[in-house]
Parts: structure tokens; sequence; C-alpha cells
């Protein structure tokens, strides 16, 4: 997925060109793969629960590499509004398929991993901005580079979907509250929960409070509202460093490239490093610390003229928020036990809107009081992920109630 969504970036200017597109008209043709990206979400949340995180992986795994390729058939805008809406659309439900299926996957290992499958989703964006500049410095037209990603992501789906876990109809919350030491006994089987503990019996035994649909709607907007707030500042990063660089700072068209390069580099290797910090720390110290150097960086990074210490701060930016989307997501995925889909598809969504509107609403924010102020808008956000990190342990503390709940009334029944 992020080898492709990297190789069409670096096309996009072909994609203007090939459909003879203003820069105000290519800006209503992008909204459309946002767009997109929330009815695919939508979509998501009833079929992952009905069908499975597997099957729809492959599926819809394929059709995004086919979507991707799209663009290049496209030489005006209704067709090529209708590609990049199938990118969304496909990629919509090919993020919340594989999320699901990551959570399954980290709970039958025992240990967080699914951010270290984050970070390749940046490894991969990295490989295609790159691969997509050099057929571009090489001549090569828009259809054959889309095509490329295409059948080189269409080949990795169709050998990694063998390997796939079965529908799992219930997902372990131990990875997403506190450290998890390697296991004991014999692992679960593939796809499903580790059976809950023994519940106390007798006269002494404590009802374990039941969790109520209120609360489970509340705990996903609670995660949500954090997931908005790491992507908007992902996105303020992608859309706005560069402007800020060069036309704030006053810096050459390649030094301002530099921010949001170095913010992409500790995004990667923050999210390499995120299941260590997590296995050790636990999660809601690890993404708390993460939200302060993110509000740190980013005001670091507005506090100066420096342009030495301003790239620091962008850096700084992106090593904070680089773990906060792969938990918010795993712990969406844990809010609601019973249909683990739709809690994991309704944040994943909330995420989307905030990343499509984020840089947006700074726009115009910024032409009314001016982009060094609008960018203090992401800083707020970030300072909001550490304060509601502890979102993130009671997904997991739900999640388990809702299991041990029904053995509970079990064991005390006279």
């Amino acid at each position: 997925m992020g080898l492709m969504g990297g190789m069409w970036m670096a096309r996009i200017p072909a994609a203007k060109a090939q459909a003879h597109l203003s820069d105000g008209i290519l800006g209503i043709a992008l909204f459309a793969i946002p767009v997109g990206l929330v009815l695919g979400t939508a979509l998501a949340e009833r079929l992952v629960d009905r069908v499975g995180s597997t099957l729809l992986v492959r599926i819809f795994g394929i059709t995004s590499c086919a979507a991707t390729v799209a663009p290049g058939l496209a030489h005006a805008l209704p067709g090529l509004m209708v590609a990049l809406f199938a990118i969304g659309v496909s990629g919509g439900l090919l993020d919340v398929a594989q999320n699901a299926q990551g959570v399954a996957v980290e709970a039958a290992y025992g240990r967080p991993v699914i951010t270290s499958m984050h970070a390749f989703y940046s490894f991969g964006a990295i490989l295609g901005s790159l691969a997509g500049g050099v057929l571009a410095w090489a001549g090569v037209v828009l259809l054959p580079s889309l095509a490329a990603a295409g059948l080189t992501g269409a080949l990795i789906n169709g050998t990694a979907g063998p390997w796939l876990l079965p529908k799992a109809t219930r997902i372990t919350p131990a990875t997403g509250s506190a450290p998890v030491g390697p296991a004991s006994s014999s692992p679960a089987p593939s796809g499903s929960a580790s059976e809950p503990p023994p519940a106390p019996s007798g006269a002494g035994a404590t009802k374990t409070p039941s969790v109520t649909r209120s609360q489970v709607r509340r705990l996903v907007l609670a995660l949500g509202v954090l997931g908005i707030c790491a992507l908007v500042g992902e996105g303020a990063a992608g859309d706005w460093s560069a402007v800020y660089l060069r036309d704030n700072l006053g810096t050459s068209a390649g030094f301002a490239a530099l921010g949001f390069a170095a913010f992409s580099a500790t995004m990667t290797l923050g999210r390499a490093a995120g299941d260590w910090l997590i296995h050790r720390f636990g999660v809601v110290p690890v993404i708390r610390a993460c939200g302060l150097t993110a509000t740190a960086g980013l005001a670091l990074a507005l506090a100066t003229p420096v342009l030495a210490v301003t790239v620091a701060g962008f850096t700084a930016f992106g090593a904070g928020l680089s773990i906060v989307v792969p938990q918010v997501f795993a712990a969406g995925g844990r809010a609601d036990a019973e249909r683990p889909g739709s809690g994991l598809a309704k944040v994943v969504g909330l995420g989307y809107a905030g990343m499509s509107a984020g840089p947006a609403v700074i726009g115009l924010v910024a032409s009314r009081i001016g982009l060094h102020l609008a960018l203090f808008i992401p800083v707020v956000l970030a300072a909001w992920i550490a304060i509601a990190a502890p979102a993130l342990d009671r997904a997991g503390k739900q999640a388990l109630r809702r299991q041990v709940q029904p053995h509970v009334e079990r064991i005390a029944q006279p």
C-alpha cells in the first residue's frame, strides 16, 4: 500500500499534465481520494466482521493494485476523479481489513508487532516515491509507471495472501495495555484468542462489571479523536512544512523539502522501534511520551528562525507521531470485542476525515492569521495525544471485561 501510494504521489505532476488540469482543478480532483477513503472505511465496518479480514485483504489488495493503474488511463478531469475515487474506496477497505488482520496476528503472536507493520508502510512509501522520481527523471510516461507499481503490489499480495490467519472471532487485549512478556505456555491456535483466566469462585467472588454499548461508543469516539489529532499532524507536515520553510523562513525549494524528509525518516524509524518500546514500557507511557515529543518538536520548529533548529523540530515531530496511529488503530480493533471490525473502521474513518480536512482547515486559518500561527493547531492536537493516552489502555481493559464476564457469571451461579 505504501509502495503504490508513494509512486502515485511522485507522479501527480504527470497526471496533471496528462489530464490538462490547472492547480485549482487538480486540487478538486485529488479530494476524490479522501472521500473514497472515508466511504471505504464505512463499507469495511460490517464486511470485516461478516466475512473476515483474510478474504477482504486478498480481494482488496488486488483491487487496490488495479485501481492504482487507473489514473494512467485518465485524460480528462472526470476520468481522473473516478480513478482517484476508486483508489480511495479500495484503499479504505484494504486499510481496515489489514489492520484487523494485524491485530489478530498480534494477539496470536503474544507481543506487540503492529507498529512494525506500519513501519513497512512508511518504508514502502519511501521506495515508491524514489522509484517514481527515477521514472519521472528517465522520462517514463504515467501509465507504465503506475502499472509497474500495481504489478509489484499484486505480486506481493498474491505471495502474502496464503500466509494470512483465518477469520478471528475474538481479539485479545493483552498487547494494548501493558508490556507483554514471552508466553510460558503453548501459543493459542492461529486466528483465535486465548481462553480467559479462571475467575474466582465461591461466596467471595467479585462480579466483573459489564461493558455497555454506550461505554464502547464513548471509547471509540475517544480513540477516533486521538486518530484525528495524529493524522492532522501528519497531513500538516506533508502539506505545509515545505511551504513554511520556503515562504516564512525564506529557504530555497531544495532546503524546504528537508523538513518533510526529516519528518518521514523519523516516522519510519520510530515505527520500527515502536513495538520494542511498547513491550518494554507499556502503551500509555510510550504514547504519552510521543505526544509530548511531538508537541515540543513542532513548537520548537515554530519558535525560531534558525533553519537547522526548525528542521530538528520537524524531525522530533515525526518521531513523536510515529507510533500513535498504529496503536490507536489497534486499540480501535480491541475496543469492541464483539465487533472488532466495527470499532476499527470507525476509528480509521474518523482519522481519515481528520487527515482530509485538517490541512484544509490549517490553510483557511492561515489565510486569516498567517501560516506561522495556524501551525500551532497541530501543536495543540499533539498535546491532547499526551493527555488522552490512557484511552488506549481502556480499550484493552474493556475487551478483557467482555471476555471474562460470561465466565464470571456462570461460576457465580448457585
